[in-house]
């Protein structure tokens, strides 16, 4: 049996696969490398250059390496674009996902994962987010995820496939021993954008909004080290496989920091002032968004190890350093 890892050359998909690879299993990658890295890929799995959206090479790859699940990543993922592209995003997120589901159940893939997101729920909720409160996605990033969402609970009804969502609060961080880190080139990711400023790769770090309704007037979010992330995609994989039925999950930490509390922490870590520029506010962009991870934790037996922000700060500015993609 083998995973196939759609997406396995961007940020989180490629830290995905090391850490199954490190665990023992058989891994494919497919990703289209738009966004993605060769030189991201474990050489211990196979890269396979291609589309997500394309029906005949998936089912072709999950007849030939016997594949058994699908941890799906690959999409688009940035809001503001989404705002200006809507129907680049409902292709990308929402039609190629229902390709991707239609190849998995015609060829008979019992257990699926998928990459969704924290903005899938409403803006005006109670914090922190739990599972099942209101969604009432805010951009068409996150209406594109929710629609995946929906596609893959009403298609387990009635096939043989199980499912676990995963929905990711902010992702940052890198695994810069194994050569693993965000590398996409004008990341718009906070704690990226702000590393590449403390060592001179950005002229600049705009703050967008500083007029919320939050102790600073910025935005405030949960953020995840990316290999505690990918861990839970591990966990969520074994729970599948051992019969444990679907699962939706957060994936965050459970607290949360303004825009300038990690501007002022990337300051103090790297030793380095940097230019800090307000700017409007961004279209589609809530105020706070802060994670309940209770159920990760107790039916994934998830344990973060980098639960801290000084952690993800600190090895994202090493990933800058060392960088070599």
């Amino acid at each position: 049996m083998a995973t196939l890892v759609t997406g396995g050359a961007g940020y989180i998909g490629s830290q995905t696969v090391l850490d199954l690879v490190d665990a023992g299993e058989t891994v494919v990658v497919l990703d289209d490398l738009s966004t993605g890295f060769e030189a991201a890929v474990s050489s211990s799995s196979e890269l396979v250059i291609g589309d997500v959206g394309d029906a005949s090479l998936v089912s072709r790859l999950i007849v030939e390496h016997n594949i058994d699940a699908i941890i799906h990543f690959a999409g688009s993922i940035v809001v503001p674009e989404s705002m200006a592209n809507p129907l680049r995003y409902y292709l990308n997120n929402a039609s190629k996902t229902r390709t991707l589901i239609e190849a998995a159940v015609a060829c008979r893939v019992p257990h699926f994962i998928f990459s969704s997101t924290a903005a899938v729920y409403s803006s005006e909720g109670s914090l922190p987010v739990k599972e099942g409160d209101p969604r009432l996605p805010q951009s068409p990033y996150g209406r594109s995820k929710l629609m995946s969402e929906w596609m893959l609970e009403d298609v387990s009804r009635v096939h043989p496939i199980s499912y676990a969502v995963l929905r990711y609060f902010n992702v940052a961080g890198a695994d810069p021993q194994r050569g693993i880190g965000q590398s996409t080139r004008g990341a718009s990711h906070l704690i990226k954008a702000a590393s590449e400023a403390a060592i001179g790769k950005r002229p600049f770090v705009e703050v967008f909004g500083t007029d919320y309704p939050t102790s600073d007037g910025t935005c405030v979010r949960d953020y995840i080290h990316v290999k505690d992330l990918a861990d839970a995609h591990r966990l969520a994989l074994a729970r599948l496989r051992n019969g444990g039925g679907n699962i939706i999950a957060n994936c965050g930490y459970g607290r949360g920091y303004s825009v300038l509390e990690v501007l002022n922490a990337v300051e103090q870590i790297s030793g380095k002032k940097f230019d800090i520029r307000k700017a409007a506010r961004r279209p589609g962009d809530p105020a706070r968004v802060i994670a309940d991870p209770s159920v990760a934790i107790s039916q994934l037996d998830w344990r973060p190890k980098f639960d801290s922000l000084e952690a993800i700060i600190g090895s994202a500015l090493e990933w800058e350093l060392a960088r070599s993609y």
